[in-house]
């Protein structure tokens, strides 16, 4: 068997893996993931809010935006957070092929000038290409088990209740710190938290919770 061959089929089998959704564990343990950043407002209000309680979260970063603010994508690193991709231009995963979704992985890690080990595509939407394009280029996919439609502004209770009500450990719950218009994502954050720390969670990244 040729080294391209087994290369090849190396690269189907990794293909065809599933994405990340959540990790069973039998630690109470929780992932905070925060999508489409930086905001110039509400990026400083949630990393104010993580840095209250010592939580550490896991932001999946687009390059465009990461090019316009990159001082607040150098401050969630110096406070600790783990930064992923969430490629370039969030444009979703079926609107492009193979080569262009590699093109939208690079140009990312340009952007932010960093190593990155997960990617989340825009939309949760995977596309073999896009799948193809991940493996390449050394990612594992990120989705999430809890998604709680904060960027559509539902407000705060909605989005508290769509984490305490559902939330088991291994979850990786999906928020966002940029929203255009009025975001209720602060607000329901200093809910969220202090709830599950008081059920006995723990915060981790996602590279953290892969890790246990």
């Amino acid at each position: 068997m040729t080294k391209a061959l087994v290369y090849a089929l190396a690269l189907a089998l990794t293909v065809n893996v599933n994405p990340i959704c959540r990790i069973e564990n039998e630690e109470k343990v929780v992932a905070l993931t925060f999508d489409d950043g930086p905001h110039p407002r509400y990026t400083e209000e949630i990393l104010d809010v993580l840095d209250e309680y010592g939580i550490k979260a896991t932001f999946f970063v687009i390059g465009k935006n990461a090019e316009t603010y990159p001082g607040i994508v150098e401050e969630e690193i110096a406070r600790g957070h783990e930064i992923e991709s969430h490629t370039y231009s969030h444009r979703f995963a079926n609107s492009y092929g193979y080569t262009e979704a590699l093109n939208e992985l690079k140009k990312n890690e340009d952007a932010l000038g960093i190593s990155m080990s997960y990617v989340r595509p825009p939309g949760g939407i995977v596309s073999t290409s896009f799948k193809r394009a991940a493996a390449e280029s050394g990612y594992k996919i990120v989705l999430w088990s809890i998604d709680t439609l904060d960027w559509k502004s539902p407000g705060a209770d909605h989005v508290v209740n769509s984490v305490l009500n559902n939330v088991k450990s291994g979850d990786i719950i999906l928020m966002h710190d940029y929203v255009v218009g009025r975001s209720t994502t602060v607000g329901a954050l200093k809910r969220v938290i202090p709830e599950l720390l008081g059920k006995g969670y723990r915060f981790v990244t996602v590279s953290e919770l892969n890790n246990l």
